[in-house]
């Protein structure tokens, strides 16, 4: 582990896909870097572990979306990252009768509709929840809000209209085998880092950038912010002088909540590799399950939004045991037996990120370009929530790293 040195270039807070986005860019400025990561580990929201013996899951995002945009997808293969470009199982391979193709069908249309008349109202250029373009009545509301939760972590009544326009899907999504907290893990291996170095104060008041952390104090000429928005909203780092501005944009895209479990399925043969299973259920306080990821022996489940923060506030075990009551409502009673808890996410009770990603509330999408400015040509801003059209993915978080290094880089000359 590397020690914080007393004194550095350039700081980057977090090392998260966006610090090391950061970080790896500047590794040939002939700058003196370190990044400062308040967990044990590389990597923030990605975070790949083996939950079985023969169960690879990721506790973060798992997805690499805009595929043929992604700059994870070259680093996949710089690294010898193995690429799995297989469809994914959200719109086909649906397995059982829960939710009969018909239905399916007729969900989808509404679904697609609904985004249609979101788009339309967005070129007006007013803001106003995406709430407001759910068709009156149709029997699909329900579901197409907890589809919302998944997407964007929360409900579609705290969701920005012209933020959902702006984000930009190309809708390729491939995979990474080993996992894709490995891979941003391993693109962080060759930058200095200092872990279990927790922020708490940036304080720009003076010639230079004094940081405080629990592993003792540092100076900088520049610092790069990459922590998600929740922690500069509750001001868990704080500035001196006082950044309003930034407050009160983090405060405008706080991070919605996804969270993932993984179930050990015990004679796996019996059910399709990567299917799709979901009901019917028309409410929102819903799951939606991807049976054998990569032919693993298991099953993962998917909970957003409010209903997610009511499974972690219920404690530990609690996503997993919801899970498997509603699978098993869906398979049948004597399926039970064949479902075993191995791993949860609960991000809202993680402290360092107190949520998965970001949307920007209704009347608030110009924040994103508010938080991402620069402060005195000395403080920068990077993360997903930064990202203008790639907010809420790790390669939106990478690529403003990316960013802003050059925008610390354009502000020393001399060096290179």
């Amino acid at each position: 582990m590397t020690s914080p040195p007393s004194t550095v270039d350039v700081a980057i807070i977090g090392a998260g896909a966006a610090g090391l986005g950061a970080a790896n860019a500047l590794k040939d400025s002939g700058l003196s870097t370190i990044v400062l990561e308040a967990r044990d580990r590389l990597g923030g929201r990605a975070h790949t572990i083996q939950a079985a013996p023969d169960v690879v899951f990721d506790v973060g995002c798992g997805w690499l979306h805009s595929a043929d945009r992604n700059s994870f997808v070259g680093i996949a293969r710089q690294l010898n990252f193995e690429l799995n470009k297989d469809l994914p199982p959200w719109r086909e391979r649906a397995y059982g009768e829960a939710f009969p193709q018909a239905a399916r069908d007729d969900f989808t249309h509404a679904l697609d509709q609904f985004y249609d008349r979101i788009e339309q109202a967005a070129r007006h250029g007013k803001d106003c929840p995406a709430s407001l373009y759910l068709e009156p009545g149709n029997r699909w509301n329900p579901m197409i809000d907890a589809i919302s939760t998944y997407v964007n972590g929360c409900e579609l009544d705290q969701v920005s209209i012209l933020d959902v326009d702006a984000y930009e899907d190309t809708d390729v999504n491939w995979r990474v085998r080993r996992g894709y907290g490995a891979l941003v893990a391993a693109y962080g291996a060759q930058v200095p880092v200092a872990l279990n170095c927790e922020v708490s104060l940036i304080d720009h008041s003076g010639k230079r950038i004094r940081i405080e952390t629990s592993r003792g104090a540092l100076e900088a000429d520049k610092v790069i912010v990459t922590v998600p928005t929740n922690l500069i909203a509750d001001q868990t780092i704080r500035f001196l002088p006082a950044l309003p501005d930034k407050l009160d944009a983090a405060r405008g895209l706080p991070l919605g909540l996804a969270d993932k479990v993984t179930l050990a399925l015990a004679e796996p043969e019996a059910l399709p590799k990567e299917g799709n299973l979901r009901g019917a259920t028309m409410r929102t306080e819903m799951g939606t399950y991807h049976i054998r990821p990569f032919g693993q022996p298991c099953i993962e489940g998917f909970f957003g939004g409010r209903f997610a923060r009511q499974l972690e506030d219920a404690g530990d075990g609690a996503i997993a045991a919801h899970s498997i009551d509603e699978i098993v409502s869906f398979l049948g009673s004597d399926f039970r037996r064949k479902l075993k808890p191995l791993s949860e996410s609960r991000w809202a009770h993680d402290p360092f990120a107190r949520g998965s990603y970001s949307h920007a509330l209704p009347g608030h999408a110009d924040k994103r370009a508010v938080l991402a400015a620069p402060v005195d040509g000395r403080l920068f801003f990077a993360g997903e929530a930064t990202s203008p059209e790639f907010f809420s993915t790790a390669h939106g978080a990478r690529d403003s790293g990316e960013r802003a290094a050059r925008e610390v880089a354009d502000g020393f000359p001399h060096k290179g």
